[in-house]
């Protein structure tokens, strides 16, 4: 059996890691997906953390295009643009510069005709990029509506669905105020099941579910909802005539994991996705893994060892009242796994979130190895009480273990690797 180094497996996870990242760079991919160029104007707006740098791959494809509009990302994710303006605003929670970006983006798809063409990049991250309140709501309410959304478990198709209802923008708003134009969009999927009416919220994509009740999301987010989000939930709204949706998808979970697993393959370990759309409480997914990195180990199943365990998805971390310490669903995930492995040998796991933000903190997430937990224990950290807290970054930081990548921009979700050799 060769002999795994905590150093030797951390290099090779973290070789799997960027090669997911890598096979969702705009600009390796999105060329291949655009539409035949437009007779009339080429007018290009998107959200999200990866929406500068798809903006530049625009660019770069069509040089020979009048190309003009606006995207907007993230605090720190701006790539350079000639052409195409970008914008700067928060996330996770809005704030006044995602309600004056998302105006901007309606601003420049008024008046178009039909041989005129709207490019919509879409990205992780849009939701709270392009934040236009419905009428009857201001920032204010959207930002408390947010951080209730973060604080609940709530899974992201939930989140969703709130945040589509009390848009002006989302739920395909943006796409209706396109028309009679052409509408394409190329999105960078970061959310399980690859569904269009999630991504960003669906900016351009028709919501059949914008004449449900949504009370009982309502009702799980507390009394904390502002009054004027309470009634919208509760109060059905009109869908509108359905429409069909140019929706493409250049850069998806799944993609990002049968790269990682190519990557492991090409070095000799045999890879198993266990799928894309995991959901769920961080710790719990944790726990689950142990047992499956444990079974593998011991008893060769569902795959003999040496085997790189893959999943994807997006997990939750559900806080309570009480003050939580620094951490993310990754290092969150990390921790718990480490605790239930209770130091097993054999085992070393990287867990990430592909935009490079864990959460709010500035790592993408870290590495486990089997002595994580005594080297823990030795620079005075009780893990359970940690995990607890909710503080695992502290604790991956002060180990020297957490992953820090930057801004990748692009998202294709978590990435979850268990080694076990």
């Amino acid at each position: 059996m060769t002999d795994w180094t905590r150093e030797r497996a951390k290099t090779f996870l973290e070789g799997v890691f960027g090669a997911a990242v890598r096979s969702a760079d705009p600009k390796a991919v999105l060329a291949g997906f655009l539409p035949d160029k437009p007779k009339g104007r080429c007018v290009v707006v998107g959200a999200g953390k990866a929406a500068a740098l798809m903006a530049a791959a625009v660019e770069e494809a069509w040089p020979d295009v009048e190309i003009g509009g606006v995207v907007v990302t993230r605090y720190g994710h701006r790539a350079p643009t000639r052409r195409i303006e970008v914008l700067e605003a928060a996330h996770p929670v809005p704030d006044a510069a995602s309600e004056a970006a998302a105006r901007r983006i309606l601003a420049e798809v008024q008046g178009l005709g039909p041989d005129d063409l709207v490019l919509v990049l879409i990205s992780g991250g849009g939701s709270a990029l392009m934040a236009l309140p419905a009428e009857g709501l201001t920032l204010e309410d959207k930002k408390a509506v947010n951080r209730l959304l973060l604080q609940s478990g709530a899974g992201i198709s939930d989140m969703n669905r709130v945040r589509r209802r009390l848009s002006g923008i989302k739920g395909g708003l943006l796409a209706r105020a396109a028309a009679p134009a052409r509408v394409v969009t190329l999105a960078i999927s970061d959310v399980p099941g690859d569904d269009p009416r999630t991504i960003a919220s669906g900016p351009t994509v028709f919501d059949p579910e914008a004449g449900e009740d949504l009370s009982a999301l309502a009702a799980r987010l507390g009394p904390g909802l502002p009054e004027a989000a309470r009634r919208r939930l509760s109060a059905p709204a009109e869908p509108g005539a359905p429409f069909a949706a140019d929706y493409r998808l250049i850069a998806t979970p799944q993609m990002a994991l049968e790269a990682a697993a190519a990557r492991a393959r090409q070095e000799g370990i045999a890879a198993l996705i266990l799928g894309d759309a995991l959901e769920g409480e961080a710790r719990e997914a944790g726990i689950l893994m142990a047992g499956i990195a444990r079974s593998v180990r011991r008893h060769g199943h569902p795959a003999p060892m040496p085997l790189l365990l893959l999943s994807g998805g997006e997990t939750t971390v559900t806080i309570g009242q009480e003050r939580p310490g620094r951490g993310g669903r990754n290092t969150e995930f990390l921790l718990a796994l480490a605790v239930a492995l209770r130091g097993e040998a054999g085992i070393h796991a990287l867990a990430g979130d592909t935009d490079g933000i864990d959460g709010t903190e500035d790592a993408a997430g870290a590495f486990v190895a089997p002595d994580t937990l005594a080297r823990a224990l030795s620079a005075g950290l009780d893990p359970v009480d940690v995990l607890a807290r909710h503080d695992s970054y502290t604790l991956f930081d002060k180990l020297g273990d957490l992953l820090r990548t930057g801004p990748t921009l692009t998202n294709v979700n978590d990435l979850r690797a268990i080694l076990v050799a």
